[in-house]
């Protein structure tokens, strides 16, 4: 029976060890041994051991109980601690993940620190890179953290953590390095994190930092070719453009100072030299109108117009390049409108001269305009080849000229960019169609008042 009743205490013992903490493991081994001493050893009722073989069975008792909450104390230590660690590598993981989604160098520190704070659940996370003699910092985090650029400096030229954390903060102070070289420091406060944890965080963030500037340097990089292929573009397109109607003024002038043409032909090549001329004109139009959209130089005046007003400026700005056409024009209300009337009309201006260049010599251009609580509708219709879809997206783009115009010559690519541009001022919009029956539509759309 005592050996029994031994086990039963036993038994207690492990349980109490498997579920509670060391130190009450170890206390319940202690009361066991009493217990079984004081009822069930002889004499029953006292601590007192009579028989030498007890001393032995309540020994055994008591080793056996420490041992197994000994035991029971490392291995529940062990699974804390691998549990610990399993959740480490899964924040870890998720912030390679989050700063595998940062694409831009212009917020990527701010968002790296943002997502250290959150992932590890941290009360403040800093992000400190140097500038010359200077610290820039990123910080993240509930709790705003101040660093002192001396404890920075002397880390991030260290290389290495070897203070001890703030007792009053839990502040650490980890150098970011590339390989060898350190790039900066991450600071963190709150929660208290292993070094072998903050290590691997240090080397996530020195390499999402050097991603995001990858990703700025060669973003840059395409910006620069960008810039060089439309420059390319650009004079190319002048050159031609300012090289035809300079020669057809050079041959007209010529012309006109020989001998042989008669009143009629005189006329004819006076004419060809004012064409020419407002050709010029146009294209230098253009480019200042482009170098002022780019400066934020066009101002808005409104003031209460009619539409037909508006489609009659357009008309008369671009007449000599209607020469031939016919305009169709359709308004379904007399209604006045408030905007800008120079900025909707140079607008317009740019969609006929593009209709007309684009459309057969002698087929209408279709004008309609359409006033609604909105505001002013204008859709300008050619009966042209249209637009081909890959460049529909394209089309509003400066110096773009799509598929179709390969065999045309004249143009820079600029005059629907202007007319989006012109437009903006007064937060109107241009949108590009093709119709069913072919052709091409453009649709301007101007917020407006109306009466």
């Amino acid at each position: 029976m005592t050996a029994a009743v031994a086990m039963g205490f036993l038994i207690v013992v492990l349980f109490v060890a498997a579920t509670s903490p060391l130190w009450v493991a170890v206390t319940t081994s202690f009361a066991a041994v009493l217990a079984f001493n004081y009822f069930f050893l002889p004499p029953i009722g006292t601590l007192t051991v009579a028989d030498p073989q007890n001393w032995l069975a309540l020994f055994s008792l008591l080793v056996v109980s420490l041992a197994a909450s000994h035991l029971s104390a490392v291995a529940r230590a062990r699974t804390s601690e691998a549990i610990a660690r399993r959740d480490e590598l899964r924040r870890l993981f998720d912030l390679s993940r989050d700063v595998l989604l940062i694409t831009e160098q212009r917020d990527a520190h701010a968002s790296i620190a943002r997502y250290i704070a959150a992932r590890f659940e941290l009360d403040s996370a800093a992000i400190c890179l140097p500038q010359g003699t200077q610290w820039t910092t990123s910080i993240a985090g509930a709790t705003p953290m101040s660093v002192d650029p001396l404890e920075l400096s002397a880390v991030f030229h260290r290389a290495a953590d070897d203070q001890e954390p703030d007792a009053a903060a839990q502040r650490r102070f980890i150098p970011l390095r590339l390989g060898d070289k350190p790039i900066g420091v991450l600071a963190v406060a709150g929660r208290s994190i292993d070094r072998d944890t903050l290590d691997a965080v240090a080397g996530v963030a020195a390499l999402a930092i050097d991603r995001a500037q990858f990703l700025d340097d060669r973003k840059a990089a395409d910006l620069a070719r960008q810039s060089e292929a439309l420059k390319s573009a650009l004079l190319a397109s002048l050159a031609h453009d300012l090289r035809t109607p300079l020669t057809a003024i050079r041959v007209a002038a010529t012309n006109l100072q020989a001998a042989w043409p008669d009143e009629s032909e005189r006329r004819e090549q006076s004419d060809l030299i004012l064409v020419e001329v407002d050709r010029l004109t146009r294209l230098f139009h253009n480019i200042l109108d482009m170098a002022r959209i780019d400066a934020g130089a066009v101002a808005e005046e409104t003031r209460w117009v009619a539409p037909s007003e508006i489609v009659a400026a357009a008309r008369s700005s671009v007449e000599p390049a209607l020469r031939g056409r016919s305009i169709e024009f359709s308004l379904d209300s007399d209604r006045l409108v408030r905007l800008d009337p120079r900025l909707t009309a140079a607008a317009l201006s740019h969609l006929l001269e593009n209709a007309a260049q684009y459309g057969p010599i002698h087929s209408p251009i279709h004008v309609t305009a359409s006033i609604s609580d909105h505001g002013l509708a204008i859709a300008v219709r050619d009966h042209g080849p249209g637009i081909p879809k890959p460049d529909l997206a394209h089309v509003f783009e400066r110096f773009y000229r799509g598929a179709n115009v390969k065999d045309r010559r004249s143009g820079t690519g600029m005059g629907l960019a202007i007319a989006r541009g012109m437009l903006a001022v007064e937060r109107g919009r241009l949108f590009a169609e093709n119709c069913a029956d072919g052709g091409a539509r453009f649709t301007i759309d101007v917020p407006a008042e109306v009466k």
